[in-house]
């Protein structure tokens, strides 16, 4: 079930007694006349996804309460506060309603509230729930909700869709697939970090393919280096990579934490939203190229938090080479643990003190045409090291998707025809790949023969101290190794 799904039918806990109007919404005049009948029903004291129709348009309000003669609208939302776009859905609601006959007292949104901590007692509905009224809101946009409908019934009796330029804005439609069908193959919308404002200036230009942007045209570093790349159809190495990869190993380790974020706090002393590590994966690179693999995923039944650190702990402590990870995600999630654990202090420190970022060294030196535009692991690994393969996850296949199968153990509500044993197994798998995914990208970096291949020739670097040298070999010099283990073990299967 949908979050937002869940919290709504909590949220009608809030009002014992409310009666659900439970018609799907093809039975719509049915649930016109049973709404009707308890509007009129003195003895209604809120009535839930009540149904509504004027100036053909129809809505379902999700609590409506009644207040004597009177009647507050909660439109009810899992965020943690207000947004826009939920004042423009209120206001349709009140101009229904007001059309109905209905005298609307107040209307507002029933949202989660961001402060709630649990306590020991349990979950207390009551202060889960914040309520804004948005009444005077409403009274500065009502006037405006007539010409709105009539503008949108003249769109849709329309024969043809209205032809509009896809902007940024478009980002997150349902029909953004639909509308960009027809673009190039290296749209300009694949640029990373692209404005609005360049956009407009290259639709102007008629641009709609990354290539045909002329080369006076206003671009960032790696927007440029991203056109220059899709031109020449050479990978980009600066040459200033090798020195960014000194200190990196191996020896090294290669370090990728899960969260979630449940809605609902699932722990004591939790709040709505609040990210909780359940996983972490760990990939370790010795000087010989063996490699070795630890991990922990948490069982749910109880805060991992503490065993999530303390596990971590256990396993690197004793080791000194660098972490590598690919973002700062688990800096921040590590330095929070700190807080959270301060006889945990040294342990944590000890790792946070050893981890290095790969991604804006990645970010920084190397661009890949197949990594379209973005940098994440996964799109910069099956680039750089082809036999990486995310497509063949299955059920867990990225952040998002880890998340919300973790909180699906954790509440005790699976999906049909899931399995706690078969979800782990998928979690397991996913996070192991994204560490395996670092030491593969790694490896792309030192040992790949690039273009630009001075760096592998780290015997010519007479202008560079000897100690970097000869560090930068032994690392090389694993990671042949890794790969020389590798291959007799593919042989070994095969034979």
């Amino acid at each position: 079930m949908a979050v937002g799904t869940y919290i709504g039918e909590i949220a009608r806990g809030v009002f014992p007694g409310g009666t659900l109007i439970d018609e799907p919404p093809w039975e719509h005049a049915q649930a016109l006349t049973r709404t009707r009948k308890l509007v009129e029903d003195k003895e209604t004291t809120a009535i839930f996804e009540a149904a509504f129709e004027h100036d053909g348009v129809r809505t379902r309000v999700d609590i409506l309460e009644r207040d004597g003669n009177r009647w507050h609208i909660h439109e009810v939302k899992s965020s943690s506060s207000v947004k826009p776009e939920h004042v423009t859905d209120l206001t349709i609601q009140v101009h229904v309603l007001l059309g109905s006959g209905i005298d609307v007292a107040s209307a507002g949104i029933m949202h989660v509230n961001k402060h709630y901590v649990r306590g020991e007692e349990g979950l207390n509905w009551q202060q889960y729930f914040a309520r804004t009224d948005l009444s005077d809101e409403l009274n500065e946009t009502f006037v405006d909700v007539p010409d709105e409908i009539s503008n949108h019934f003249d769109i849709l009796n329309r024969d043809a869709a209205p032809d509009i330029e896809m902007t940024s804005s478009c980002k997150g439609c349902d029909y953004w697939g639909l509308c960009s069908a027809d673009k190039p193959e290296h749209w300009v919308e694949a640029l990373p970090n692209l404005s609005p404002r360049k956009w407009g200036e290259l639709a102007a230009l008629n641009i709609e393919d990354i290539r045909d942007i002329p080369d006076d045209f206003p671009l960032t570093k790696t927007q440029d280096r991203m056109r220059q790349v899709l031109i020449n159809g050479e990978t980009y190495v600066s040459s200033g990579l090798w020195k960014s990869l000194k200190g990196l190993g191996p020896p090294a380790a290669y370090l990728d934490f899960e969260t979630m974020a449940p809605a609902i706090p699932l722990y004591i002393g939790t709040h709505p939203y609040q990210k909780i590590p359940f996983q972490w994966s760990l990939h370790q690179l010795d000087a010989f190229g063996n490699l070795f693999h630890n991990e922990f995923l948490a069982i749910g039944d109880d805060d991992p938090r503490r065993s999530f650190s303390e596990g971590l702990i256990s396993v690197l402590e004793g080791s000194n080479e660098p972490i590598l990870v690919y973002s700062s995600f688990e800096r921040t999630t590590l330095n929070d643990m700190i807080k959270l654990f301060p006889d945990l202090k040294v342990g944590l420190l000890s790792i946070v003190d050893r981890l290095k970022d790969l991604l804006p060294i990645v970010r920084g030196h190397i661009y890949h045409k197949d990594f379209r535009g973005k940098f994440s692991i996964k799109n910069v690994a099956p680039a750089l090291a082809p036999h990486v393969d995310y497509s063949e996850l299955e059920g867990v296949a990225d952040g998002l998707a880890a998340s919300t199968a973790f909180e699906r153990i954790a509440y005790g509500k699976l999906g049909k025809g899931e399995s706690v044993p078969e979800l782990r197994a998928s979690l397991l798998k996913y996070c192991k790949l994204d560490t395996l995914a670092m030491v593969e990208v790694h490896r792309a970096l030192m040992t790949s023969d690039w273009e630009n291949d001075e760096f592998y020739h780290l015997t010519d670097y007479i202008d560079e101290k000897e100690k970097t040298k000869q560090t930068l070999k032994r690392g090389l010099l694993a990671f042949l190794n890794y790969v020389e283990k590798i291959e007799y073990e593919k042989l070994s299967k095969s034979e």
